[in-house]
């Protein structure tokens, strides 16, 4: 069983910049994908970035690429989402996934994710 607590959520001009954080509990982080997602009121949980349990490859979605940087450290058992340059539609909670399978593919897909957090609010106000 893992446990997922994001943090470093808050409200930021458009343009700024936030750095997101999930801190996982449980010995076995270091051997799985770790994702983030997104989701605003009324819309469905969307795929923003993930990367491999050995941090050496990441994908992102094409619309955040260049912006967001997904990043691991496996002693600290975290991973992180910096966000640059953001954008006021890009408001919602974002949340942290871990994919317990141990594949080496990187996945978009929400059921794919075993372990979640509970969120953190990002606003970026116009």
């Amino acid at each position: 069983q893992v446990q997922l607590v994001e943090s470093g959520g808050g409200l930021v001009q458009a343009g700024g910049s936030l750095r997101l954080s999930c801190a996982a509990s449980g010995r076995t982080f270091s051997r799985y994908n770790m994702a983030w997602f997104r989701q605003a009121p009324g819309k469905e949980r969307e795929f923003v970035s993930a990367i491999r349990w050995s941090g050496t490859t990441t994908l992102t979605a094409d619309s955040v690429k260049g912006r967001f940087t997904i990043s691991r450290d496996n002693a600290k058992n975290t991973v992180y989402l910096q966000m640059n340059s953001l954008k006021p539609e890009e408001t919602a909670v974002y949340y942290c996934a871990a994919d317990a399978s141990r594949g080496m593919r990187l996945t978009q897909t929400v059921y794919e994710y075993h372990y979640w957090g509970q969120g953190t609010q990002v606003t970026v106000a116009s």
